[in-house]
């Protein structure tokens, strides 16, 4: 049962589980934990990412991407694109199921939230300012970063035998709790066109009581934005030798 594919699967099932329920708790009516605030967003997904990079590792994917754009700059990196449609395809449908589980965890709180475009914001990101270029740009320079210093954490001018076992998940969690607070707020910092793209889907389809559109004039930004940073951070960290 334990393989890469199943570990990839598990562990953004995960990500997602936790980081849209800190959404969820901190914009559903009725939550304790309404109107908790950005920091509270910002350090759940934090969090979120520890335990699925753990729950990755634990379940057979050593390497825990967790994120397409990971596995796309992994393959710019290396030339080896073999992980790359299998991977992908196991991170989408458990970002599919984990939105599913944020529903029905959540589910008494949806109609008492009469706002159609905060029961979105649970599921997939939103720009604070439409502006597609910009909010493309955000997107590619924010994955650029989470690529680059996931790289440099490897690297052996950081680490000569890398980091201290277990200590990696602590470490990109730390990196993606400071992409939030310094870079998330033009566009929500998607960073990941599964965490996106994967509930928006489940958004569209699961029948959740007074949701509105799904958006889908925006949802290319946060697909397109993270693969063009993920495989300029890939080709920087061929060029360089990171």
């Amino acid at each position: 049962m334990l393989s890469p594919v199943f570990g990839e699967f598990a562990g953004t099932l995960v990500v997602i589980l936790m980081g849209e329920g800190v959404n969820a708790a901190v914009t559903l009516k009725q939550s304790k934990a309404e109107a908790a605030g950005w920091m509270v967003i910002a350090t759940g997904w934090g969090f979120a990412v520890f335990c699925g990079v753990v729950t990755a590792i634990a379940c057979g994917s050593p390497g825990a991407h967790l994120n397409p754009a990971v596995t796309v700059a992994i393959a710019v990196k290396t030339g080896d694109f073999t992980q790359l449609v299998p991977f992908i395809l196991a991170q989408f449908l458990g970002a599919m199921v984990g939105a599913t589980l944020v529903w029905l965890f959540y589910f008494p709180h949806w109609e008492l939230t009469e706002d159609p475009a905060a029961k979105l914001g649970v599921f997939c990101t939103a720009p604070a300012i439409r502006r597609p270029f910009w909010n493309l740009l955000s997107e590619i320079i924010a994955t650029a970063v989470l690529i680059i210093v996931i790289g440099s954490l490897g690297a052996k001018s950081f680490a000569a035998a890398g980091p201290a076992p277990g200590l990696a998940p602590y470490l990109v969690a730390i990196l993606v709790w400071g992409i939030g607070l310094s870079l998330g707020g033009t566009t929500g910092y998607a960073i990941n066109p599964a965490r996106d793209l994967g509930p928006r889907l489940a958004h569209a389809i699961l029948p959740i009581a007074g949701k509105g559109g799904s958006d889908w004039g925006y949802a290319p930004i946060p697909v397109l934005g993270p693969v063009i940073g993920a495989a300029l951070a890939g080709l920087f960290l061929r060029v360089t030798g990171i």
